[in-house]
């Protein structure tokens, strides 16, 4: 069995349809974690010749390495909100969800370069 966080501990349980809400948003980060990581590998596989090899292969690994950032620190965010519904605290602010707008955005406009670049 696995071992309850420290802040499992403290306050009182939330309204379950806040805790599930919370995971419903843990989810949809996870998600649109796996579509960084589907979109690295796509590009890397199905698009050779969208760029120079270096700089595919660094688009890629950006791409991925943002993935699997925010795979990491989707459970943190889950948690923290959770910690602060049980204890009646404010959610805590993040920019993740700015760094994540301008990480797509950027990425976005780099492949709409490419892609009119290679033709």
């Amino acid at each position: 069995m696995a071992r309850e966080p420290q802040w499992r501990r403290t306050g009182k349980t939330p309204d379950y349809r806040f805790s599930l809400a919370n995971e419903r948003t843990f989810l949809a980060w996870i998600r649109t974690s796996l579509a960084l990581l589907a979109g690295a590998v796509a590009v890397d596989q199905l698009a050779p010749n969208i760029a120079p090899t270096p700089v595919r292969l660094v688009l890629c690994v950006l791409l991925a390495l943002v993935g699997a950032g925010l795979a990491a620190l989707s459970y943190r965010r889950w948690g923290q909100m959770e910690a602060a519904m049980r204890n009646d605290q404010a959610l805590p602010f993040s920019r993740v969800m700015l760094f994540m707008t301008i990480v797509v955005a950027v990425a976005a406009f780099a492949f709409a370069v490419l892609i009119l670049v290679a033709r």
